[in-house]
């Protein structure tokens, strides 16, 4: 071996050394006292987030950390007291951004089912299953997951999608960054997306959603639909005895709305071209592009507007 091969080889094992315990987790577990009925706060700068609701009482918490040791990347704030919890989790080095790229810190959370949540992170996703309690989610950097949830819902993100399931109470949820997606929603719901389409099955409030990058879906809708976007085109079902109505309206695509034929509703509807198979009494001139009328007794309004596509209203 040369002289220059020695230090060489040395200097590679030398970085074998400092990069393995940069490859291994880290760990930290703490338990906090709370009692069913109270609240988990978390905010933190970095990291996916994971709330499950247990039988047990009390706030049990484990963050991990791939790539780097926790202790280089946060500093952390325990509190427990009469009826809540909170985790606050800062980085150590806010200005340096390159020291956190490519790190991944994951926070699992365990809390009684009766819990209200207020989960606010920087650095991505958020998912909450099995509570009843009231729940206000927020993140800059990933999608937001909630399923079989008790309680209000308010939540946003600006960097991935929102998907819903099993949600009983008043949903408000927007992103900028995906599309959003709810299945079996008891309650009202506003949905609203910059980024994406969006899917509601089976839900028995009113529904307020908008969207500028998509198409709209609503089926089984038991209550008013007011949909809007500029991105694609609307598809909607009303369930078997919804009289409610709404407004309906599309720049970027066609209009396909299923009603029940003995509801009561008066109908307009406007577009390249307006077909139906309801037995509607017209009022005024029919039109190719344009229909006036009422359904059975008439009632709420039904409107329906496009300017890229046709209507079609049909029965479920």
């Amino acid at each position: 071996m040369n002289r220059l091969a020695l230090p060489t080889a040395l200097a590679i094992a030398g970085l074998a050394l400092v990069a393995a315990p940069a490859g291994a987790d880290t760990r930290i577990e703490k338990d906090l006292k709370l009692a069913p009925g109270g609240e988990f706060r978390l905010e933190t700068d970095l990291g996916a987030v994971t709330v499950t609701g247990s039988p047990d009482s009390g706030a049990h918490i484990v963050v991990t950390s791939r790539r780097k040791d926790l202790d280089d990347l946060l500093t952390f704030r325990w509190d427990e007291g009469a009826g809540s919890a909170t985790v606050i989790a800062k980085k150590k080095h806010p200005f340096n951004w390159f020291s956190d790229h490519g790190d991944h810190v994951e926070f699992e959370v365990r809390v009684p089912t009766e819990t209200r949540l207020s989960i606010d992170t920087s650095g991505g996703a958020i998912k909450i299953s099995n509570l009843k309690g009231t729940a206000r989610l927020d993140t800059s950097g990933g999608g937001i997951k909630v399923s079989s949830l008790t309680g209000d819902l308010n939540a946003q993100t600006s960097g991935g999608s929102i998907d819903l399931r099993d949600v009983t109470g008043k949903i408000r949820v927007e992103t900028s960054g995906g599309g959003i997606e709810g299945v079996n929603l008891d309650g009202p719901v506003h949905a609203e997306s910059s980024g994406g389409s969006i899917e509601i099955q089976k839900v028995t409030g009113d529904v307020d959603a908008s969207t500028s990058g998509g198409g709209i879906r609503i089926a089984d809708a038991g209550g008013r639909i007011q949909a809007d976007t500029s991105g694609g085109s609307i598809e909607a079902s009303f369930t078997k005895g919804n009289s409610r109505g709404g407004t309906l309206e599309t720049s970027g695509g066609g209009i396909e709305v299923s009603v029940d034929p003995d509801a009561d509703l008066s109908i307009q509807a406007s577009g390249n071209s307006v077909k139906t198979d309801l037995p509607l009494r017209v009022q005024g001139e029919i039109g190719r592009g344009r229909l006036t009328g009422s359904l059975g007794k008439g009632g709420n309004t039904l409107r329906l507007h496009t300017s890229g596509g046709s209507v079609r209203i049909q029965s479920i």
